[in-house]
């Protein structure tokens, strides 16, 4: 426990630095190591349901997806535009596939080229992009804000059902993939992200200000509109957001007992590893980027 609140007190704070204050290229560079320290350990756990991944090829190309999102087309679109993005991601997303597929030709023992293809082109999938997805919302009008909303949101949700679920848990929620995740818990974490994201909205345009006056966040980055924005359009989609994390949280549960381990690593002492810390992020960061996007344009 100790280590846990050690570890979340020393990262936090370099998170919300990042989020708020770092140029657009420093996000996407940041994000790129995080992508290829968590695509390390989910191929170190595919190796672990008896598949030999192309470790160096997935490397390579979650390095040439990054490499994409820091091209600077433009001195008013420091990064790619939503539309030059898309075309990106799917771009990248149709050539895993057959970059993998091609590569795995070359091995010896065919009956392992499939294997490690597809682990390869889901790991690129599954981590790459949506961490890709948050570097480009982070971009967009009043992005830091939207990054601090979806990282509390998240967040909230996580230390609510952790402790919730420890102390007053005893429904259990899928035991077969996490016995210790309990409805109790989950009802924590809904409410806990519900109340988080409606006071973050509620007050975002004094802290957004006090951000401004601090020197933590560019104009473009915040929301300083007089009216406060609806509130239910907030809840629905921190309900949205919530219910992707716990999702996220769960599949990457399963991706870990189908491998018999308790942990994806240890670089992060008392949290695991690094795609322990991040699973939830990866479903809410899609849902938030898409819902946020369909809303706003």
């Amino acid at each position: 426990m100790i280590k846990r609140i050690a570890t979340a007190v020393v990262l936090i704070p370099l998170v919300l630095l990042l989020v708020l204050r770092a140029p657009i290229a420093w996000v996407a560079a940041v994000t790129a190591a995080i992508a290829l320290l968590t695509v390390q350990e989910f191929l170190k756990l595919a190796e672990s349901y008896g598949v030999r991944p192309l470790r160096k090829a997935t490397y390579g190309f979650v390095v040439f997806f990054f490499l994409l999102l820091m091209v600077n087309v433009g001195d008013e679109k420091p990064l790619l535009s939503t539309e030059i993005f898309g075309i990106a991601a799917a771009f990248a997303a149709t050539m895993a596939t057959f970059a993998f597929l091609t590569l795995a030709m070359r091995r010896e023992q065919l009956s392992t080229s499939y294997p490690a293809a597809a682990a390869s082109a889901f790991g690129f999938a599954y981590i790459a992009l949506p961490l890709g997805m948050l570097v480009q919302l982070r971009q967009q009008w009043a992005g830091a804000f939207l990054i601090l909303y979806l990282l509390l949101v998240v967040w909230a949700g996580d230390i609510f059902a952790y402790f919730v679920g420890r102390s007053v848990g005893r429904h259990r929620m899928a035991a077969r993939i996490s016995p210790k995740k309990t409805w109790e818990g989950a009802a924590a974490s809904m409410i806990a992200s519900l109340a988080a994201g409606a006071l973050l909205f509620y007050y975002a345009t004094p802290l957004c200000t006090a951000l401004f006056e601090w020197g933590l966040i560019q104009r473009r980055d915040g929301i300083f509109a007089l009216e406060k924005p609806a509130l239910v359009p907030v809840l629905l989609l921190t309900a949205v957001l919530n219910g992707a994390a716990q999702l996220g949280d769960l599949v990457e549960s399963l991706l870990k007992r189908g491998a018999g381990v308790k942990d994806s690593g240890t670089i992060l002492p008392g949290h695991g590893g690094m795609l322990d810390r991040i699973d939830a992020l990866l479903f809410a960061g899609p849902a938030a980027y898409f819902t946020i996007l369909a809303f706003t344009g």
